[in-house]
Order: structure tokens, then sequence, then C-alpha cells
């Protein structure tokens, strides 16, 4: 069952990567999602985490308060 669900929660990941830009949210939460089938106790973390390992400091921050203000 939990491989079912990771599995899912990566395909899904996937998806969202491939429809949308960077910094609309959605690549955020299919992370998170995948975190969260992973096991992991703070998913939100261990995404913001990967944000900004890919993207830097600057530009994810940027991002996330973008994000913010609806845009």
């Amino acid at each position: 069952m939990q491989k079912k669900r990771l599995a899912a929660a990566r395909k899904a990941y996937e998806k969202a990567r491939k429809k949308t830009k960077a910094g609309e949210g959605s690549r955020f939460k299919a992370v998170e999602a995948s975190a969260k089938a992973g096991g992991a106790s703070d998913p939100g973390a261990v995404a913001a985490s990967v944000g900004r390992k890919k993207y830097g400091k600057k530009k994810f921050q940027k991002m996330a308060a973008d994000g913010k203000k609806g845009k």
C-alpha cells in the first residue's frame, strides 16, 4: 500500500512538473504530497528544502513571496 501511494504521488508530481511553470505553487504542493507519502514528518519543510536547493535562496524566496501575494 505504501509503495502505491508513493508511486501515485510521484506520478502526480511528474504531471505537475510537465504542465505548470515554476512559481505557480502546484509543483511545491506535488513535492509536498510526495514527501508526505514517503513518510516525512514535515513535508512542507522537505519541499522548501528541495526548492531552495534547486533554485537558490534568492529565487525561491521571490517565488514564495509572489505566491503569497497571489501573482
